[in-house]
C-alpha cells in the first residue's frame, strides 16, 4: 500500500503567508532572493514552503543544488494563490473604504505614455480633495501593469485603449487623440492639419515592441506597410523626440503630451489630423472582484475632470467582453 509523502493535516488550511511564500518563490525561482523579498529568512521560507506541501499533501517544488523549478501542480496552485491573495486584500480594501471614500493606501499603476503628461496636474488636487488617501504610483508597461493588478500588487491601472483587457472591469475616462509631429522644415509641419492620408508610414518612428502606443500608431497608420519596417524604434518618449530632431523621421504623439508640453524646448512642430483622425482611450482598470469600485468610480470621474483639453466627452464605463 503506498504512503503519502507528505501526510497532510486534518482540517488544516494554508495560510495567506505560505501561500505568499510559494507565489514569491514561483517568481524569483531562488530561495535566498524569495526569502529577502519576503522579509525573512531563507529557513523561513522553506519550512513554510515544506508545511505547505504537508498540508495540500502535495509535491509544488522541485529543488536541488543547482535549480528551483515548479511541479506542475505546483504552478496551478501558484495561479490559485495569487487569486487568493489578491482578494484577501480586496477583504481589507472594503473594510478600510466603508470607512471613508478614497481613504488609506491605494496602489495604482500608469504606463510610461500617460503618467508624466496626466498625473502632475492632477494628482496636487486629489489630494486636496481626498487628504487621507494614500496613493502609492508605479509605473510599467501595461501588459506587466495586467498581470500586477491580476494578482493583487496593485489596485488599479490607467492604461490606453485599445488593449485585450480580458475580464478586468474597465472605467473609460476620455479619448486622446494623436498629433503628427515633425521637424519645422517637413511639408506637411507648414500645414495647419495634416491629412491622414498624406502621411507616408514608412517616415514614422515608432516606440519598441512592448508599449501599446506603438500598436496604436501602427493602427492608425493603416496595416499596409509596418512604419518600423526600416528597423528605427526608441526606448522612450525623451529618445523618441531626440530621433525626430535629428532628422530620422517623423511619429505620431498623443494630445495629451501636446498639451503637457513635451515639445517645449525643441524645434519640432505637432499639428493635428483633418481626417481619419487617430485616437485612444484613456482608462482605469480593475479586477471585478475588487471591493474599492466606490473608490475606482470617484478616481475614474475624477481623472475625466483633468484631461488636458476642455470638451472631450467622458466616457462610459464598461466592462470588457
Amino acid at each position: 500500500m503506498l504512503r503519502s509523502v507528505h501526510p497532510p493535516s486534518p482540517g488544516a488550511l494554508p495560510s495567506l503567508r505560505q501561500l505568499r511564500y510559494l507565489v514569491v518563490l514561483a517568481q524569483r525561482l531562488n530561495f535566498r532572493a524569495a526569502a529577502e523579498a519576503c522579509f525573512v529568512t531563507q529557513s523561513t521560507l522553506s519550512a513554510g514552503i515544506k508545511e505547505l506541501e504537508r498540508q495540500l499533501d502535495a509535491h509544488l517544488v522541485e529543488r536541488d543544488k543547482r535549480s528551483v523549478r515548479l511541479t506542475r501542480l505546483g504552478e496551478q496552485v501558484v495561479e490559485r494563490a495569487r487569486r487568493l491573495i489578491a482578494e484577501a486584500g480586496d477583504l481589507v480594501a472594503a473594510a478600510r473604504a466603508g470607512r471613508e471614500p478614497l481613504s488609506g493606501p491605494f496602489r495604482l499603476g500608469v504606463i510610461p505614455t500617460i503618467a508624466p503628461f496626466l498625473l502632475p496636474a492632477a494628482l496636487p488636487p486629489l489630494r486636496e480633495r481626498f487628504p487621507k488617501l494614500e496613493l502609492y504610483l508605479r509605473e510599467d508597461l501595461t501588459a506587466r501593469l495586467l498581470e500586477q493588478l491580476r494578482a493583487g500588487r496593485i489596485e488599479a491601472a490607467l492604461i490606453a485603449l485599445p488593449y485585450d483587457t480580458g475580464e478586468l472591469e474597465i472605467h473609460e475616462l476620455f479619448r486622446d487623440e494623436f498629433w503628427f509631429v515633425a521637424r519645422e522644415d517637413d511639408p506637411l509641419a507648414k500645414l495647419k492639419a495634416v491629412a491622414m492620408e498624406r502621411l507616408d508610414v514608412n517616415d514614422v518612428i515608432l516606440l519598441e515592441e512592448g508599449h501599446c502606443l506603438r500598436e496604436h500608431a501602427i493602427t492608425a497608420c493603416g496595416a499596409a506597410r509596418e512604419p518600423s519596417s526600416r528597423g528605427i524604434e526608441a526606448t522612450s518618449l525623451p529618445t523618441l523626440l531626440q530621433m525626430v530632431e535629428g532628422g530620422l523621421g517623423v511619429t505620431l504623439l498623443p494630445e495629451i503630451a501636446i498639451k503637457a508640453g513635451v515639445l517645449n524646448g525643441t524645434n519640432l512642430i505637432a499639428r493635428p489630423f483633418s481626417t481619419r483622425v487617430p485616437a485612444r482611450t484613456l482608462a482605469l482598470a480593475a479586477r471585478p472582484s475588487s471591493a474599492r469600485g466606490k473608490d475606482l468610480g470617484l478616481l475614474a470621474e475624477f481623472l475625466s475632470q483633468r484631461r488636458q483639453r476642455p470638451g472631450i466627452p467622458a466616457l462610459r464605463r464598461r466592462k470588457s467582453a
